[in-house]
């Protein structure tokens, strides 16, 4: 039976549980502005009832706070954290290709490539008025440099992007190990705390707010399991195991251990591209494993980074392993067959001289290559001495591949496109001048006028463009060597522009021109020389085009996604968040509890004094 005291244990219970109720609120109110903070709850429930042996059965035993829980749906979370990875891409592909199209600019206030290339044939028509004057020559020359400088300022702007975004890889590898140590530091806290049976909700809340942060530099997915007793599988230890994986499955974080990311930059002699930077940097886990840095549902800034940098437009090499052969010295010589039309083309040549090249799923380092045109093959030399194990003829008929295809517009992609350009327009502008009778004022065959000045303080006279039976090497002075960096104006000509021919008739004269009118043809003319089907003034047009396409693309989608962003994140705070006008009922209504509690004990408290005191019960 229950003890005649009973009644004031009840209303100490009512007490206890109004004193937990106030202290919540206050907790709630104080953190208002607290990031993350999710707003806290008591759940309290009717204490066990005491039989009491009598015809009414049970008596109430008061109330029990069960627990203090925070606020919150996951669900919103993972909605969070999905179009947060959308926002965190479209953010660096938004910034860095509005950063590109500044580039292209062509206007009153910024000297681009129309305006160079009009002004270098407005003076060719002065020229052909006076081709033997050699001022005007002068002039054209210094115009045609003009347009060699552009595209060396074009290509060293696309290098210092490059570049930029290359380091903010790194930045971003290092922010993803960041957060990785500390979310993995906060599960191990929360175990300790859960495993004597409370919510540490302070703590969750702290880890959602660094997934969030997580979710912006790379895609994430969190799951979370309880662990129950080894001995007793039904009982529950009050842990939790929390996975967080990113990049499309790859574990991050197991409870307290996570996996580091590292970036190693390539060597010098390993590049992806012929025009890239030097030390791009590779993803690799801690242990040596590579990262899936191209999957294609990677999302987060990283993501956006890594296809700005090396977005190839999905071009990239590829082909069959068909032979394999050994030199004098023993090292292999692997043959590729190509089909794709780009790879057949050396205008549209990438390959850089050097690097690392994926046969059968086996990376091997290759010093030099052979394109043999009349085979659609490439011959890659793979030192012995550079490579753990040799080809195996096993291979024989397995893909090779560098790189990897890429579907973005990045880096890669615009320096192409200006050394395919610069390339086409080269050759086709040196073939006029040095056919056949083309001549100076001095009476000497016509010179080439645009060349590729080489690192190497040499200039490339394209004597081997046709190849030695058919064939070109990476180290052949053709014009796959020329790209937008090196494009420059022959020596010969810049020192002395009569050295530039104009006629094809030495007999006619000096101020004979009818080589200049063909150079003229050029400028419009699609039969002289193409550029993805249209003529070579409208390189603008082209390039231009792309790059502001896949700017408005990349606006419209990091706009869509930060406001579908924003509408998640009020609808969880709708749930998760405090509110002050919530708050203040919350505190009178818990205020009238606690006084109402207090008023019982007091009257209680009153009885039992009459009762013991007067009646000496």
């Amino acid at each position: 039976m229950a003890s005649q005291f009973y009644g004031l244990n009840i209303a100490y219970t009512g007490l206890l549980a109004s004193n937990a109720a106030l202290n919540t609120t206050s907790n709630n109110i104080s953190n208002i502005e607290t990031k993350g903070y999710s707003k806290q709850v008591v759940n309290q429930s009717a204490a066990q009832a005491l039989r009491t042996y009598t015809t009414f059965g049970c008596s109430g035993s008061g109330v029990d706070v069960d627990s203090i829980e925070r606020l919150r749906d996951e669900f919103y979370d993972v909605k969070y954290w999905g179009n947060n990875q959308i926002k965190g891409e479209y953010d660096k592909k938004n910034y860095y290709t509005n950063q590109i199209q500044q580039y292209f600019i062509d206007d009153d206030t910024v000297k681009g490539f129309k305006t160079i290339f009009d002004e270098m044939y407005n003076s060719m028509q002065e020229l052909m008025k006076s081709s033997g004057d050699s001022v005007v020559k002068n002039q054209f020359v210094g115009y045609a440099n003009n347009l060699t400088t552009y595209f060396n300022e074009m290509a060293s702007n696309l290098s210092k992007v490059q570049e930029d975004i290359n380091s903010e890889i790194k930045v971003k590898t290092d922010e993803i190990n960041s957060l990785a140590e500390e979310i993995a530091s906060l599960n191990k806290q929360i175990n300790v705390i859960e495993l004597t049976g409370v919510t540490a909700n302070e703590l969750r809340d702290q880890r959602t707010v660094l997934i969030d942060q997580l979710s912006a530099v790379v895609d994430v997915e969190v799951t979370e399991t309880p662990i129950y007793d080894t001995y007793n599988p039904e009982r529950f230890t009050g842990a939790h195991r929390c996975i967080v994986t990113i990049a499309a499955g790859q574990v991050l974080v197991d409870g307290s251990d996570y996996n580091g990311l590292e970036c190693k930059a390539r060597e010098t002699t390993n590049k992806s591209y012929q025009s890239d930077v030097q030390g791009m940097y590779d993803i690799y886990w801690s242990n040596g494993a590579p990262f899936g840095m191209y999957n294609a549902s990677m999302g987060g800034e990283l993501a956006g980074l890594l296809q700005m940098r090396d977005g190839n437009n999905g071009e990239y090499f590829y082909g069959e392993f068909t032979d394999l052969k050994k030199d004098a010295q023993g090292n292999a010589l692997a043959t590729i067959k190509v089909t794709a039309d780009y790879l057949l083309d050396m205008t549209k040549c990438t390959l850089p001289d050097s690097g690392t090249i994926n046969i059968g799923n086996t990376l091997y380092k290759y010093s030099s290559w052979t394109f043999n045109s009349e085979t659609g093959s490439y011959t890659f030399k793979i030192d012995k001495a550079e490579n753990t194990s040799e080809v195996p003829y096993s291979k024989l008929h397995r893909e090779a591949s560098i790189n990897q295809p890429v579907e973005y517009k990045g880096i890669p992609y615009y320096q192409e496109q200006l050394n395919e350009w610069v390339r086409l327009f080269a050759k086709a502008f040196n073939g006029i001048l040095t056919q056949e009778g083309s001549s100076d004022v001095y009476g000497d065959p016509g010179r080439i006028l645009f060349t590729g000045n080489l690192a190497v303080d040499k200039q490339l006279n394209f004597r081997h463009e046709g190849g030695i039976n058919g064939e070109i090497t990476s180290s052949s002075d053709c014009y796959r060597m020329l790209t937008a960096a090196n494009f420059g104006i022959n020596e010969d000509i810049l020192e002395n522009a009569d050295r530039l021919a104009t006629h094809t008739d030495a007999a006619a004269g000096q101020d004979k021109y009818d080589l200049l009118e063909e150079l003229y043809s050029m400028k419009s003319d699609a039969n002289v020389m193409t550029f993805r089907g249209g003529t070579a003034e409208e390189l603008l047009e082209w390039i231009l085009g792309d790059v502001a396409l896949n700017a408005e693309r990349a606006e419209t989608f990091y706009n869509n996604a930060d406001t579908m962003a924003t509408k998640v994140d009020n609808q969880r705070t709708s749930i998760s968040g405090v509110d002050n006008d919530e708050e203040a009922v919350s505190l009178v209504k818990y205020q009238n509890a606690y006084n109402l509690s207090s008023k019982m004990i007091q009257v209680l408290t009153e009885i039992y004094d009459r009762l013991i005191l007067e009646t000496g019960v």
